[in-house]
Order: C-alpha cells, then structure tokens, then sequence
C-alpha cells in the first residue's frame, strides 16, 4: 500500500475540459479478507485493523455494512476513531429501505439517523442505492421523493439502476433537492442506467465504478459481477470523457470502485490516482 492526501486534485490541462477540483477517490467496503491474500493488507491483517491500514492509502470510504444491516452508532462511532481527521465516510442506506421497502421504513428511517450520527461532519454522502427493478412508476416517484424528503438535513447522492430514470425531469428534481446524482460505470446493458456526466448537485459529484464484466452481470452471480480490473487506458478515457466535465460543474468530488473480487478496487483506485496526479 503506499499513502496519499487526504485529497487530489485534477491539475488545469491534464485533461481537456477539466478545471482544479478536489476529487477523493476511494472503494466500496474495506473489510474483505480476500484482500489479504491478494495482498493490499499486509499477511495475517486481522479485521479490526483494517480500517486503520485503508486509511493511509485512501482519504475516503464507502460503508457496505450499512446497506446490511443497520447502522449502530457504537460501531460507526469506533470507525470514526480509528480514522484520521481528513478521512470521509459515504454511508449506504440500509437495504429495508430501497430493495426490501419494508412497511415501517419510516421507523427504519429514524434508527438510521441515529446511527449514523458520529459521522457529523466527517459524512460525504448518504447513499440511495436503488435496485434495477425500481423502475419509475408513479407509486415507485411518491416513494422516493417521501424516503428524500426523510433525509432532510443530510447530504444525499442516489444511485438508480434502471433506465427509466434517465430523463430531465428526474435530473431537475434532484437540482432542486440538492442531491446528488451518482455517475455509474457498468456495462452497457439493455435497461441499465447509462452513465452520465449530468452534476445535480453543485457541491458535489460522486462516481461508482462497479466495473464492465458483462457476462459476470448476466449471470447474477456477486463475486464474478464485480470481478473487472480497468486498464491505465480505460481509466485515462473515462476521465477524459466523463470525469473532466464534471469537475466544470461541481466544487469537489468521490470516485469509489466497487470491483471489489481480488483487490482489484483498490488497485484501481490507486491506478486512477497516478492518472490524475500525471504520475503515470
């Protein structure tokens, strides 16, 4: 692992386009024992030292746990300390309230809040990760903008995954809400949402990187879905198509990957930050 800022900045003319933005790059998740043998940790990393190491080689994290189970606040408060003062935190919302939308995600909601709260100021963005079947019907509009409106207060970024939601009118609402809408990079399949340098939120962009293994994404199966390493060349193009225009639109950024199999992830994501720091 080697240590970088808490922060990086796109140099002007590195990429055509780009203007001097903050971007914090970062991965999906940090506790995998696989990374281990793959050898980002170093041999025998026990878990709870996991987060200590991430955090000299990244400014910024995307909780998974969240999206499990819900947050408890004694846990995200010792993750708090166990991290640096630049260190972020992007926290996924917890999966009863976007893929099982259970009745009392109200009261879900509530407990939710309270146990992200040690994050305070340390918290990038509350991540809505949507599933692909939450297509944009009428009853499925009624209930986000209600689950957006019981965010109040927190930043926010959603993530949709299908295609219906691609359209102005969704882009404008979320302008007016000041919440960000994430950028994906996946493979281009029949009813997923199209990546998209559209910024909604001028405070913020924020980018996932789930990788581009289209068999993998056909067969359902987690570990081969996300099992992609970029190459230097794709990573330099996506910059250069979507990362520049988005850093004219927005103050900062987060770029996270979340092709997690192997440590691919992390060593993605320190092949972007060479990229971006011109040290390729």
């Amino acid at each position: 692992m080697s240590s970088n800022p808490g922060c990086l900045t796109v140099s002007y003319g590195q990429f055509e386009g780009a203007k001097r933005c903050p971007i914090m790059l970062g991965t999906s998740g940090y506790s995998y024992t696989e990374w281990v043998d793959s050898g980002f940790y170093p041999p025998e990393t026990k878990t709870q030292n996991m987060l200590e190491l991430y955090a000299n080689a990244f400014s910024t994290v995307e909780l998974n746990y969240t999206w499990y189970q819900m947050a408890r606040a004694e846990a995200v408060a010792r993750m708090v300390e166990k991290s640096p003062p630049h260190f972020r935190f992007a926290a996924k919302l917890t999966r009863t309230m976007t893929h099982e939308r259970e009745d009392n995600w109200r009261e879900q909601l509530r407990l939710y809040r309270d146990g992200i709260a040690p994050l305070r100021k340390r918290l990038v963005a509350v991540l809505v990760q949507l599933p692909p079947d939450f297509d944009r019907t009428m009853g499925n509009r009624q209930y986000l903008a209600a689950l957006l409106d019981g965010l109040y207060e927190l930043p926010v970024a959603v993530e949709f995954r299908h295609a219906s939601w691609a359209v102005d009118s969704v882009f404008k609402e979320l302008e007016r809400r000041k919440v960000t809408m994430v950028t994906v990079d996946e493979p281009e399949l029949p009813g997923l949402f199209p990546t998209l340098d559209v910024v909604t939120n001028p405070d913020l962009f924020y980018v996932r990187f789930h990788g581009r293994n289209t068999r993998g994404w056909r067969s359902g199966n987690m570990q081969k879905k996300f099992d992609y390493d970029y190459s230097s060349e794709e990573l330099q193009q996506w910059c250069q198509k979507w990362l520049a225009p988005m850093t004219q639109r927005a103050e900062r950024g987060v770029c996270y990957f979340n092709n997690h199999v192997r440590a691919q992830a992390p060593k993605n994501a320190q092949r972007l930050y060479k990229i971006l720091t011109g040290s390729v």
